[in-house]
């Protein structure tokens, strides 16, 4: 009796056991039915990302390429703005240049006369000297000033137009003291007209002749050491005239 029930038992447990089998082979079934296909194959792919990698640096390179053109591009530019803002600089010299030439000729066409001629003292009597230096004489007393290039108040002539000019002064003296003056242009010494008298009145004159260009000033300046006087009767004076003009 108790080894039928023990082979019942037995028999009941191998059912289960097979039953559970089954039912687990049916669920692991189902899922690797329901599991998606595998991906392409890791080569495929790969090629495809060398394939985009290739074209990215073409574009890369293209790129560049065009960055160069246009760096190239801008240094040409800026080296012709360079050169127009030397044009317009050369064009606005020339321009001020021509201004000044033509200011000049109008100069030369209305210029045509210049003579001046003046004496040291308006009127009575005056003593100029001795100094230790060269002093610039002026000569109040204008008996003629065409074209108004003589200052009657600094005494100095100045061009108005390019040219010759002719000078002559004359100064007077008297006693023992010497009697001298030098004609200058600008502050150069030009010629001395000088008279050593040891007693009386004695003069001294000279003349020169001289190319001047505008605004060239030219002056009789008391030699140094020495004194001259004029009076009523104008021994003292400075002239000058245009000869031409160049």
């Amino acid at each position: 009796m108790e080894i039928m029930v023990f082979f019942s038992l037995l028999l009941l447990v191998c059912s289960v056991s097979t039953n559970q089998t089954e039912a687990d082979n049916e669920i692991l079934d189902q899922q690797i039915s329901n599991q998606q296909p595998c991906p392409q194959d890791i080569h495929a792919v790969l090629r495809e990302m060398a394939v985009s990698l290739a074209l990215q640096t073409e574009r890369i390179t293209v790129l560049q390429k065009e960055n160069q053109d246009q760096t190239a591009k801008l240094k040409e530019m800026g080296r012709q703005k360079t050169e127009i803002d030397q044009l317009k600089l050369q064009s606005k010299e020339q321009a001020a240049k021509l201004e000044t030439e033509i200011d000049q000729l109008k100069l030369h066409s209305e210029v045509k006369q210049v003579a001046f001629s003046a004496s040291l003292v308006n009127q009575g009597r005056e003593e100029i000297g001795p100094f230790t230096t060269r002093i610039i004489l002026i000569f109040k007393r204008v008996v003629t000033n065409i074209g108004n290039a003589y200052n009657p108040y600094t005494g100095i002539f100045t061009a108005p137009v390019r040219g010759v000019y002719h000078f002559d002064w004359k100064v007077f003296g008297y006693g023992n003291i010497r009697a001298a003056a030098v004609l200058f242009r600008n502050g150069e010494h030009i010629f001395l007209a000088e008279e050593n008298p040891t007693s009386g009145y004695v003069s001294a004159s000279d003349g020169a002749s001289l190319l001047l260009e505008v605004g060239d000033q030219v002056s009789v300046r008391l030699w140094t050491h020495s004194r001259i006087f004029d009076d009523q009767n104008h021994h003292t004076s400075f002239s000058g005239h245009l000869i031409f003009t160049m």
